[in-house]
């Protein structure tokens, strides 16, 4: 099979088993700094105190080796699969699964088989699995543990296109002011646009694997998120909902086609302990 390479699955549940291991208890360099720059911006001393307080978490829960925030969420795997690798050596949803219950070992597990009988799965699988083939020979594997606090402040809807931008920003402004303090701001707030009712929220969720503040490449789309950013700030909730103008430290949007009767769109919010990690294989 020339040109196809040949990847031991083995090598993938490796490489989400310590990649997660590590997002546990090390939060993003990005999120860190952004959180000292809001520092130097907050006037409000209730504020600072609550950002530093949240840096001083980040720096001993990496010293210590010890997960950010005791809900280690679930795992979230977007995976992008080259077209030219030939998996070998077993199932890739069971490898993903595998990497996943290795690194949950000594964490605390939150998924239940099923949503009504209330089971505990006792290893935190299954892991939410995207995955989208590319070209190549590569295997990206962008990770995030979700913590629920945020995520059950998320919030979908189909807006009819009539709404148009400004619809958009009532809608996500909504949501992020009626989280309050339940999301644990400071936020990175996740904007989908488009697609259909199933898949906008997943925009959403995969704006959060971004680089924390890296601009949308679209000019309209990044001025929406710086937009949104200051609106967001001015709101008022501020650090752990405690006031000041820090409520969020990101908007990330990603938008995909629809269809000309809609407008949908949707908020997924990350927490002030955002484990993000991304895997190359």
């Amino acid at each position: 099979m020339t040109g196809v390479r040949e990847l031991d699955v083995a090598r993938i549940a490796d490489a989400v088993a310590g990649a997660l291991e590590t997002a546990a208890s090390r939060l993003p360099e990005d999120y860190l700094r952004a959180l000292e720059t809001a520092a130097d911006r907050e006037a409000a001393p209730l504020a600072k105190d609550v950002i530093a307080t949240l840096l001083e978490n980040a720096r001993y829960a990496e010293s210590e080796a010890i997960p950010t925030c005791q809900d280690t969420g679930m795992a979230v795997l977007f995976v992008e699969l080259g077209q030219d690798v030939h998996l070998v050596g077993g199932d890739l949803n069971a490898a993903l699964d595998a990497g996943v219950r290795r690194a949950y070992g000594e964490l605390r597990k939150s998924v239940v088989a099923d949503p009504l009988l209330r089971v505990n799965t006792r290893d935190n699988t299954p892991a939410i699995v995207h995955l989208r083939m590319a070209p190549g020979d590569g295997v990206r594997i962008d990770a995030l543990m979700k913590g629920f606090g945020a995520e059950m402040m998320s919030r979908s809807g189909m807006l009819p296109p009539s709404a148009g931008i400004a619809g958009v920003k009532t809608f996500v402004l909504d949501v992020v002011r009626s989280a309050g303090p339940n999301a644990c701001p400071p936020l990175i707030v996740g904007v989908g646009i488009g697609g259909s009712f199933d898949t906008v929220g997943g925009h959403a969720k995969h704006a959060l694997v971004r680089a924390l503040g890296a601009a949308n490449d679209a000019p309209h789309l990044a001025e929406l998120e710086r937009d949104l950013l200051a609106q967001i700030n001015a709101l008022g909730v501020g650090p752990q909902g405690l006031g000041g103008v820090t409520t969020a430290l990101a908007v990330h949007v990603e938008a995909a086609p629809t269809h000309i009767a809609a407008l949908p769109v949707a908020v997924n919010l990350n927490c002030s302990a955002p484990r993000r990690v991304s895997i190359a294989l």
